[in-house]
C-alpha cells in the first residue's frame, strides 16, 4: 500500500463527498475527479458489488488507498427498484427531478410507500487488497408524493422519516448525518479503521 495519507473517494458526487468527509474528518478524501479519474462503469447487480467495482477502479488509477459507496433508494412495492439505479433511474443524463417524477409516477395508488435508503461502504488499501473493509447500513421511511424540502439531494424531498415527521431534505445536515444510511455506514467505517490502525 502507498504510504500517502490521502484516500481517493471512487465518486464526483458533491453532496456525498461534503456529507463522508464531514462523518469521516479524520480521513484525507479526495474525489477521484481531482486526480483525473473517471467513474467505473457499474456493471453490477448488488450494492456491494458495485461499491468493490468502483473501490477497485478508484485505487488502481491512483495508487492509493480508496473508499467506495453504493447507495440507493430501496422501494419494495416497486420490487426493490430503483435500487442499485437509483441515480440513474430515468436513464441518462443523470436527473434528480426526472428521477423522482418516475418513482412518484410508479408508485401512485400503491398502497405500501414503504421504503430505505442503503448504503454499503468499502475500503481498500490497495487496487489488490484481499481483505476489504465493508459496512452495510440501511435508512427506513415512507415514499411521499410532494416533495419537501431543500436540503440535501437525490431521493431526499420524497423521502418522509416518519420519526420526525419531516422528510430527509427538511433536516440540517448535522441531523441527517447522524441518522442516515450514509451517517451509519460512515461510523461503522471509521470504528473499524480506528481498530485497524491500532492492531
Amino acid at each position: 500500500m502507498s504510504t500517502d495519507r490521502r484516500v481517493v473517494l471512487a465518486s464526483d458526487n458533491p453532496g456525498k463527498f461534503r456529507e463522508m468527509q464531514a462523518l469521516l474528518g479524520d480521513v484525507n478524501l479526495i474525489p477521484q475527479g481531482e486526480l483525473g479519474i473517471e467513474g467505473a462503469e457499474e456493471t453490477a447487480v448488488t450494492f456491494v458489488e458495485n461499491a468493490l467495482l468502483k473501490a477497485r477502479h478508484a485505487a488502481r488509477e491512483s495508487g492509493l488507498a480508496a473508499i467506495a459507496d453504493d447507495s440507493g433508494l430501496v422501494v419494495p412495492a416497486l420490487g426493490g427498484a430503483p435500487g442499485v439505479w437509483s441515480a440513474r433511474y430515468a436513464g441518462e443524463p443523470k436527473s434528480d427531478a426526472v428521477n423522482n417524477a418516475k418513482l412518484i409516477a410508479a408508485l401512485r395508488g400503491a398502497p405500501d410507500r414503504s421504503a430505505h435508503f442503503h448504503c454499503t461502504l468499502v475500503f481498500l488499501r490497495s487496487a489488490e487488497d484481499p481483505d476489504p473493509l465493508i459496512v452495510s447500513r440501511a435508512w427506513y421511511g415512507v415514499v411521499v408524493e410532494q416533495p419537501r424540502g431543500g436540503n440535501g439531494f437525490g431521493y431526499d424531498p420524497h423521502f418522509l422519516v416518519e420519526s420526525r415527521g419531516c422528510t430527509a431534505a427538511e433536516l440540517d445536515a448535522a441531523t441527517k448525518n447522524a441518522l442516515s444510511h450514509r451517517g451509519q455506514a460512515c461510523r461503522a467505517l471509521a470504528e473499524l479503521l480506528a481498530e485497524k490502525s491500532q492492531s
